[in-house]
């Protein structure tokens, strides 16, 4: 075998190791469907589960509201006149959208300093994390989709402000958040992954 071709052998090889699944799952509404074809999900919303407390079904929610199950998602762009790029809307990357800043904060405080946003156990982790200190701060309860996400989007200082009052399309995206967790957890109660 030629010095080359094993080195393009090799190339390949290599690369197929760092390759992650960005794209999102079919059926997204169907939570069954996500984890039979994504085994890697289920079992990292698991461990955030037992970690946390924060149920899986709610974790999906969020997650398909934030990223539609794409790992590597960001904001749109914003434009100058239409036309001219001025940079993202905001820092969010990743399955969960973390924020920069609040992203620093979890690895800080959890240690872990090698966790990426387009990592789903790293995502799951991180989104446990940020519920589970809501939960702390605010009261919320860990099964109350709707007031989790209106806390995760806004912040938890926003959230206790009522910022979130003065954005209605932001009360509807919670409550649709709030009704795919109580779908979500109907569908993986039925076909047993819960």
């Amino acid at each position: 075998m030629s010095r080359s071709l094993r080195a393009l052998i090799l190339l390949v090889f290599v690369a197929s190791c760092g390759s992650r699944e960005y794209a999102a799952p079919r059926n997204l509404d169907n939570a069954c469907s996500i984890v039979e074809q994504r085994p890697k999900y289920l079992a990292a919303m698991r461990k955030s589960e037992r970690k946390w407390g924060v149920p899986i079904a709610v974790q999906m929610a969020t997650i398909y509201q934030e990223s539609k199950f794409i790992g590597n998602a960001r904001t749109p762009h914003q434009y100058v006149l239409g036309v001219i790029p001025m940079g993202r809307q905001s820092s969010a990357y990743g399955y969960s959208q973390a924020l920069d800043g609040t992203w620093d904060e979890y690895r800080e405080q959890q240690g872990a300093r090698r966790a990426q946003r387009d990592d789903i156990e790293d995502a799951t982790d991180f989104m446990g994390w940020y519920m589970h200190e809501t939960t702390r701060r605010l009261g919320i309860s860990k099964t109350d989709a709707r007031n989790q996400y209106l806390a995760y989007h806004e912040g938890r200082t926003g959230f206790a402000r009522q910022s979130y009052e003065a954005k209605p399309w932001l009360l509807r995206v919670a409550s649709q958040v709030g009704d795919r967790a109580v779908l979500y957890d109907a569908q993986l109660r039925a076909c047993r992954k819960i």
